[in-house]
């Protein structure tokens, strides 16, 4: 990725979406970015119990669910656009109506970076994980995944790269330089490392170390052996030992019914994140 010159946000009914609004903000006004607010309408078709009920029920549950959805992109909207003319930065606002996870992918195929947020258990946004497969795996376009608690007020200037040597880990690694500019620290931590010339070489993380340092960044490689403890939690506790600010690796997926979905590690990380995630496929 050259630079960020465009970047879209998702926008949604959740408290946390506020945050999201200004993390997104900050990086659109740090790299001169054009920012765009994206609010889908998905008006979801009311399920009744017993024998269903009558058109003009329907009728009315949906007016409703229609008017709650408006009013929820109209504040959303209000928010963003005072965010923009508060920080003086150039941007749009999008409000299509429709499935959310596929109109966010669509869109998505547009920016050099898309925000959006963590998955939120038991959330007001329900479609949340949805929308991040979707996008990870339809759009092409790297993820910049906000935690749904906490107040972001870095980001890239103590940064954690999970390095697998595997090309999504190479994609998103590439991916994230531009918001590793000027960054104080980064560490790449290989986690149970495969040595050999097909896995990490001889000194795991080495490699590229040495490539990072190239582009001006402050490395150092780090590698951690612990096969009995999950691969996330240990990616998940270095960071916050380390104090980052940002956590970088490669989105994994598997196949289900010709679908690309979420890989045990990343689902899990992506569930218990606590400091935002740049994450490729």
């Amino acid at each position: 990725m050259a630079g960020l010159k465009d970047i879209l946000l998702h926008l949604d009914a959740s408290d946390a979406a506020a945050e999201r609004l200004r993390l997104a903000a900050m990086l659109a006004r740090k790299h001169g970015a054009h920012l765009t607010g994206l609010f889908v309408l998905d008006i979801a078709w009311p399920v009744f119990a017993g024998d269903g009920a009558s058109a003009a029920a329907v009728a009315t549950v949906l007016r409703r669910l229609r008017e709650e959805a408006e009013a929820a992109a109209a504040t959303a909207e209000a928010a963003f656009r005072e965010t923009l003319r508060r920080e003086g930065l150039q941007g749009e606002w999008r409000r299509p109506e429709g499935d959310t996870p596929s109109l966010v992918a669509l869109h998505a195929r547009y920016a050099d970076l898309v925000v959006l947020g963590q998955p939120q258990p038991g959330g007001a946004t329900p479609l949340a994980a949805e929308v991040l497969e979707a996008a990870l795996f339809g759009s092409g376009r790297p993820l910049l995944v906000v935690p749904y608690a906490g107040r972001f007020d870095s980001l890239g200037q103590n940064v954690l790269v999970g390095w697998n040597a595997s090309a999504q880990a190479s994609r998103a690694l590439h991916d994230a330089l531009p918001l590793l500019e000027g960054a104080a620290r980064t560490t790449v931590l290989a986690v149970n490392p495969r040595r050999g010339p097909d896995g990490h070489g001889a000194e795991p993380g080495a490699d590229i170390a040495r490539h990072l340092a190239r582009h001006g960044l402050v490395v150092e490689a780090e590698q951690v052996v612990a096969p009995e403890i999950a691969e996330a939690d240990t990616l998940l506790n270095r960071a916050a030992e380390l104090g980052a600010d940002l956590l970088v690796l490669g989105g994994y997926g598997h196949n289900r019914l010709r679908e690309l979905v979420l890989g045990g590690v990343t689902r899990r990380l992506l569930r218990e994140m606590t400091v935002p995630v740049l994450i490729s496929h």
